[in-house]
């Protein structure tokens, strides 16, 4: 509007002679009231046209332009400038505001209605790494299980894949509603819905509710000894958020939680477990959580060491890559363990050799001074458990 404005008044003048040649509106308003004042004081009846020798533009040699319409032009040429410069220093801060939200922005941001957004935030469904975390064990124990030369069970992997989206979203729901007044002080976890009050702890009760009641859907779908095996998984899901204030090894608790479903995998296919299979293949899996949430931890150690929290990454320290490198090597002794006693044929030892190297590149390669590295080692082992899946069925269908 003001760039209007200036257009018009400089039209406005453009039509109404000059009364100087001044090159600043300024001087051309007190030049002329300077010389009507002196004339009107001598003469009542002033010749407006006195002057026309000393004020006339026409005088000039040179191509006229009325100085209003200069100094207007000048003037809007310059506000136009500056607000292009305003203007793309604001976009340009805009655009960056704009990048920082489309990192935080994901598919629930996009795609789902509003009222829906904080419950799928609360399930974590838009950080899927940790549904396949859960998901992994599942699925190499359903595949161990599976008859020799044969495909694993679809069905079966199917169930237990949305019990992982299910049983994971559970989890976090449990870890949110308990630890909201920890997630206020941490940088990583203060916009979390409920820890930020776009839930309230009643809402997300119902919803932790709702998830219970889908996943006994699923496992209601299985043996009765999977049913039992299952249900006692509740103790530990719902017992481990208080970890962290208890004891320095959370990673651990953790890690009996997140690879139940390797117990639980071969029992939906078999209606028992063999201990000589399935204890080492789920002690496997505490040594890699141990191994990658170590790492994970390693992001929040100033905030819980401010807020009183306990993880493995404040207890071991400096000493971490040492430590890891230790639940690294049992890890993978413990999945060939397993496969040995499962007498699986020899692409499985190929996959778990590539599956080694993938760990130690995690282990020796992370900058545990970076959250962004520990974050990007930490998601990297959703192929570390593909690896292993890989070998596990290859060495099925060769043996």
């Amino acid at each position: 509007m003001a760039s209007f404005w200036l257009v018009s008044r400089a039209s406005r003048r453009f039509l109404k002679p000059s009364h100087s040649s001044s090159r600043t509106l300024f001087a051309v308003s007190s030049t002329y009231q300077l010389t009507t004042t002196t004339t009107t004081s001598k003469n009542p009846n002033p010749n407006p046209y006195a002057n026309a020798t000393l004020l006339g533009p026409f005088t000039q040699r040179h191509r006229w332009t009325p100085s209003c319409v200069e100094f207007d032009l000048r003037l809007l040429a310059h506000i136009s400038s500056s607000s292009s410069s305003t203007g793309a220093k604001n976009d340009g801060n805009r655009a960056s505001n704009d990048a920082k939200v489309e990192v935080e922005a994901s598919w629930i941001d996009l795609y789902l209605p509003r009222q829906a957004r904080p419950y799928a935030k609360l399930a974590r469904l838009d950080r899927p790494i940790g549904t396949w975390l859960l998901a992994w064990p599942c699925m190499w124990s359903i595949t161990l299980a599976a008859c020799p030369g044969h495909l694993p069970d679809i069905k079966m992997m199917t169930l237990f894949g949305c019990g992982a989206l299910l049983l994971r979203g559970a989890g976090c729901t449990i870890n949110d509603l308990l630890d909201r007044d920890i997630d206020t002080m941490v940088e990583r976890t203060k916009l979390r819905p409920v820890a930020s009050g776009l839930l309230t702890p009643f809402k997300g009760l119902c919803f932790l509710g709702f998830q219970l009641l889908l996943g006994l859907g699923i496992l209601l779908q299985l043996n009765n000894y999977s049913r039992v095996l299952g249900a006692s998984s509740l103790l530990l899901v719902f017992s481990y958020p208080l970890m962290k204030r208890l004891t320095f090894w959370p990673q651990a608790y953790l890690g009996l939680t997140f690879n139940w479903g390797a117990l639980l995998g071969w029992a939906a296919v078999k209606g028992s477990i063999d201990p000589a299979i399935v204890l080492p293949l789920y002690l496997s899996g505490v040594f890699w959580t141990l191994v990658y949430d170590t790492i994970y931890a390693h992001q929040d150690k100033e905030d819980d060491l401010k807020v009183g929290v306990k993880s493995t990454a404040l207890r071991f320290g400096d000493s971490t890559k040492e430590w890891i490198t230790g639940f690294g090597i049992m890890c993978i002794s413990s999945l060939a363990l397993s496969g040995y006693n499962a007498e699986i044929g020899w692409p499985y030892y190929a996959f778990l050799a590539a599956a080694s190297g993938q760990l130690a590149w995690q282990i020796w390669t992370a900058d545990l001074s970076s959250r962004v590295d520990c974050n990007r080692k930490f998601v990297s082992n959703k192929w570390f458990g593909a690896i292993i899946f890989s070998g596990i069925l290859f060495g099925k269908l060769s043996s």
